[in-house]
């Protein structure tokens, strides 16, 4: 068995002597494993960098041996700013925690190399970061539907979010409730600036969903690189 294919690592553990099992996420293979010898080789394998991997194996199901080889060094680009390095690391983190192995994603690779380069480039990157929470709860079968009020259908002046729905709440519709939901940032929904409460509101709104849905899913929280990242946005 073998495959090649570009990939995103997401994590690499010590294993023996000079081994590392590494965690990739790629387009065609979903996250795969896959074990790399030698020590030299630990700088290629940090989070959040992009290379080309051959993975072999006798039979499917093992974990098989990686070649790897350096595209781009998007850890090393971002590593002296807090709060873009602990995004690529909750971003690593979240695919690694949240999708079974071998499970092809391919829009999720898309959104997190785009995810990747915004970061790497010095652009405004939240934004960006927001629609890949986003899109990881489409990709997990619990995406949310903001374009109508969920109890009078009414397209205008949603301001609420329903935690159990996952749908938009009016203002009007919201108002005997409006300290059990969770508040819609407008710019989520029209073209609009966001400032930065409006960034920490978005969050909650995924974050309250993944921890929610994560629990069926995974059985476990959101990882600790992700509340990280509220702390510092915070």
């Amino acid at each position: 068995m073998q495959w090649s294919d570009e990939a995103i690592v997401l994590s690499a553990h010590s294993h023996g002597e000079s081994g590392h099992i590494v965690q990739l996420f790629t387009p065609a293979q979903g996250r795969h494993a896959g074990l790399v010898k030698g020590r030299k080789i630990l700088s290629q394998l940090q989070s959040g960098n992009k290379i080309h991997a051959t993975w072999k194996a006798r039979l499917s199901e093992h974990l098989g041996m990686l070649q790897v080889e350096l595209v781009r060094p998007y850890a090393a680009l971002v590593m002296e700013t807090q709060a873009k390095l602990s995004a690529l690391t909750a971003a690593c983190s979240l695919i690694e925690t949240s999708f079974p192995e071998r499970d092809p994603h391919p829009e999720m690779y898309v959104m997190l190399e785009q995810l990747l380069d915004k970061l790497a480039s010095g652009q405004a990157w939240q934004r960006t970061y927001i629609d890949f929470e986003h899109l990881l709860l489409i990709e997990l079968g619990y995406g949310l539907d903001l374009s109508e009020c969920a109890s009078t259908g009414a397209r205008e002046n949603l301001i609420y979010v329903s935690p159990k729905s996952g749908r938009a709440v009016s203002a009007d519709a919201g108002e005997p409730y409006k300290d059990k939901l969770l508040k819609l940032p407008g710019f989520l929904i029209q073209q609009q600036s966001a400032t930065i409460e409006d960034l920490i509101d978005s969050l909650k709104i995924t974050g309250y969903f993944l921890e929610k849905h994560r629990e069926h899913i995974a059985h476990r929280p959101l990882p600790s690189a992700r509340a990280r990242l509220m702390q510092i946005m915070n």
